[in-house]
C-alpha cells in the first residue's frame, strides 16, 4: 500500500489505534502519550502517508513546496520556528509542507523518498543527525537548510545550516550556577552522540566545569531522554535518585525542564528552593510555568528569517553554502537559587 493510497482508517488499523487518536497524533495534538505518538508515526514514516483526501492534487502542490521536515513530534521549539517559517515562505509565495518524524527517525531517507516521489523545491530540516547527513544527503540536489544544528563540516554545495552557540550557552548556565554556589550539577537529556545538538550542549557544561573546578561525571550527573515532558520526568527521578546531592539541573530543553520540575515537585523537592533547574530554548510556555523557568532563549525569528532567505536565494542562482551562528540571550526567571 502506497501513502498516497492511505486514509486515515488505515494508520488507525496499522498501528492499532483509534481513528480519532490517529488524527491527534496527525494533528500534533498534546493529549497523546509518548507510546501511542511513536506506534502512529511508524507507520506513517514506513508508507509515507500524507494527510490529505485529494493525495492527486497533493502530489502536484508538493511539487512546488518546500518539505520542512520537523524531527520530533513534541519539540516546543521547532513549534516556534515552523509557524515562522511558515509565514515567511507565504509572504514569498511559496508553499509549505510539513512532516513531523520521530525524533529517533532517518530524516535525510525520508528527504529522499520524499525527493523521488513528490519532487519539493527545497528542504527545510529542524534538527537534525549529521550522521545521517554524511551517510546519505549526497543524492539530494535542491537547495536545503539544516536548522539548530551545523552542516558546516560536511561540504555540500546545497546545504547551509543556522543554529545557536550550544556550547557557549552550555558554558554560560554552568558558569551562571556557579556564581549562586551550585558544585553538585547535574545535567538531563539529549541524545549524546557527537552528531547530535545535544553533544554539542554536554560539551560546554564539560568544559566550563573543567575551567572552574567543578566536579562533572557524565555517567553519574547525566542522565539521557527524549526531547518531552513524560520522558524527563522518567529521567529526572532516576537522576535525582542516583545523586541526591545535587542542588542543580541544567536540562537541554525547555520542555524537559518542565518535565524535572514536575518530577522533583513529586518528590518533594522545591524548585528553587531545594535544587534549581536551567532549561534550554526560550519557549513561551517556560514564562507562565511555576516558577518562570530561567533558560537559554534561541532567536527563533532570526534562525528562521536567515534560513528562509539562504533557500530562497539557492532557487534563484546556485552558489556557496551558508553557514550561520545566532545569538543566544540568558533568560532569568525563579527556577535558580542561590545556596551556601
Amino acid at each position: 500500500m502506497k501513502g498516497a493510497e492511505m486514509t486515515i482508517k488505515d494508520i488507525a488499523r496499522l498501528s492499532g489505534c483509534g481513528v480519532t487518536t490517529v488524527s491527534r497524533v496527525l494533528n500534533n495534538r498534546p493529549d497523546v502519550s509518548e507510546e501511542t505518538r511513536r506506534k502512529v508515526m511508524a507507520v506513517v514514516e514506513q508508507y509515507g502517508f500524507m494527510p490529505n483526501t485529494n493525495a492527486k492534487h497533493l502530489k502536484q502542490q508538493a511539487d512546488s513546496s518546500v518539505a520542512v521536515i520537523v524531527k520530533g513530534t513534541q519539540n516546543l521549539l521547532f513549534a516556534d520556528l515552523v509557524e515562522e517559517i511558515q509565514t515567511l515562505l507565504r509572504e514569498a509565495d511559496q508553499d509549505t509542507a510539513v512532516y513531523y518524524l520521530d525524533e529517533d527517525a532517518n530524516e535525510v531517507a525520508y528527504a529522499l523518498r520524499l525527493a523521488r516521489e513528490r519532487n519539493p523545491r527545497g528542504f527545510l530540516f529542524l534538527g537534525g543527525d549529521l550522521e545521517q547527513f554524511e551517510e546519505g544527503f549526497a543524492p539530494i540536489t535542491v537547495p536545503s537548510v539544516l536548522l539548530t544544528n551545523s552542516a558546516e563540516g560536511l561540504e555540500f554545495d546545497n546545504l547551509s545550516s543556522f543554529t545557536t552557540d550550544d556550547e557557549k550557552a552550555a558554558e554560560q548556565v554552568i558558569e551562571l550556577l556557579v556564581g549562586l554556589g551550585h558544585r553538585n550539577i547535574g545535567v538531563l537529556g539529549g541524545n549524546l552522540s557527537s552528531s547530535q545538538v545535544s553533544y554539542r550542549r554536554l560539551k560546554g557544561c564539560r568544559e566550563a566545569c573543567d575551567r572552574l573546578h567543578i566536579p562533572m561525571d557524565p555517567e553519574q550527573q547525566c542522565e539521557h531522554c527524549r526531547y518531552s515532558m513524560p520522558d524527563a520526568y522518567a529521567a529526572a527521578e532516576r537522576l535525582l535518585s542516583r545523586r541526591p546531592d545535587l542542588t542543580a539541573v541544567f536540562a537541554l530543553s525547555d520542555v524537559m525542564a518542565l518535565g524535572a520540575i514536575r518530577a522533583f515537585s513529586d518528590m518533594g523537592k522545591r524548585v528553587p528552593e531545594d535544587i534549581s533547574v536551567v532549561g534550554y530554548d526560550g519557549i513561551v510556555t517556560g514564562q507562565y510555568s511555576m516558577p518562570r523557568l530561567t533558560t537559554i532563549r534561541q532567536d527563533t525569528k532570526r534562525l528562521a528569517e536567515q534560513s528562509v532567505d539562504s533557500l530562497l536565494r539557492g532557487f534563484v542562482r546556485s552558489g556557496h553554502p551558508v553557514h550561520g551562528v545566532v545569538p543566544f540571550q540568558m533568560v532569568s526567571g525563579e527556577s535558580v537559587a542561590r545556596i551556601g
